[in-house]
């Protein structure tokens, strides 16, 4: 096998008349599933690596595969060399998440090149991906919460618009602990007033309602009365929140808010837009929220996926013991 790339392709490139088999496949992925584009980018992405690697003759068994065309599929796109191209990847020291993506990209290929005609059969559909790690999502501790939320309100009190958004960006993802993308993707007419709901449009195009509390309310209806207008131009269209050039707010773009708020609170670690959701949940949990209802709120199709936050309180519940209890 040649060598592997940090993308898990090999250093020879794509032949050219391969690139409309890429194009192709990413456009099924859009137009199916509902998935994210950055999920298409990705596995566009390690689609590519694997056709580079079959290109570049890394066969299952070391042989030749010849792939120079979207005909010679049918017999370079066998499970050893599919297995062989993520072995390399293993060996060359991927994280089991990767794997696990890449996995999951090739089965898709998988489908669709048999369901094109491309292939004769589904061979990914045998692939095994790496259970991923459960690892314990980073929180801040309630009271480091109530610091962020402090800190992003020193600039939004002179009245300064990108202040007030900053204000509200930190807000809303720790008090709805609402993924970053759902929080950029918000609408003007997504905001009920009357009744403090948000309507979240979450992955897969599953709508639910988020409820906020009156600090967040406050803070909205001055973003609404004063800081979007004063960012609004006439191509805002409906979003709820602009950009400084009036465009909806980009995700990278709250993550960097996030991060300068946090990185100028006191005794608060640096986290992500992701770590105030996980923050949210586990206050959430600790507070005595049901789980189920935790479940609907961050917008989880499985219990499952929520109870990982039940390990989290576990976890301080258990440092807590260890701590006071003269029997611990």
């Amino acid at each position: 096998m040649g060598q592997v790339g940090r993308d898990g392709g090999s250093a020879r490139g794509l032949p050219a008349a391969l690139e409309p088999v890429l194009d192709d496949f990413a456009e099924h992925l859009r137009s199916g599933r509902s998935r994210s584009e950055s999920t298409v980018r990705a596995y566009r992405s390690d689609v590519r690596a694997l056709l580079v690697t079959l290109a570049a003759g890394a066969g299952g068994r070391g042989e030749a595969t010849g792939l120079a065309s979207s005909a010679d599929l049918r017999t370079a796109f066998t499970l050893p060399a599919l297995r062989s191209w993520l072995a390399g990847q293993v060996a060359a020291g991927a994280a089991r998440s990767t794997i696990a993506r890449r996995v999951a990209a090739a089965r898709s290929f998988s489908t669709w090149a048999m369901r094109a005609g491309l292939v004769p059969t589904d061979v990914a559909a045998r692939l095994e991906a790496p259970r991923p790690h459960r690892h314990l999502p980073e929180v801040l501790q309630a009271g480091q919460a109530a610091e962020v939320v402090r800190t992003s309100e020193l600039g939004a009190a002179e009245g300064d618009p990108v202040a007030i958004r900053d204000q509200l960006v930190v807000e809303l993802l720790y008090s709805c602990g609402i993924r970053v993308a759902e929080l950029c993707g918000l609408d003007v007419d997504d905001v009920d007033a009357e009744r403090r709901l948000l309507r979240v449009i979450g992955k897969g195009d599953r709508e639910r309602s988020v409820p906020y509390g009156r600090p967040a309310d406050t803070v909205l209806r001055s973003w609404l009365e004063c800081g979007r207008p004063a960012l609004a131009v006439d191509g805002s269209g409906p979003a709820l929140l602009l950009g400084v050039r009036g465009g909806r707010l980009d995700p990278r773009a709250a993550r960097r808010i996030v991060n300068e708020v946090t990185a100028a609170t006191p005794g608060a670690p640096r986290v992500s837009p992701h770590a105030l959701r996980h923050s949210s949940a586990t206050h959430l949990l600790e507070g005595g929220a049901d789980l189920r209802h935790v479940q609907e709120l961050l917008g989880h199709s499985t219990p499952a996926t929520t109870q990982i936050y039940t390990h989290v309180s576990a976890d301080r519940l258990r440092a807590a013991y260890r701590g006071a209890h003269p029997r611990a």
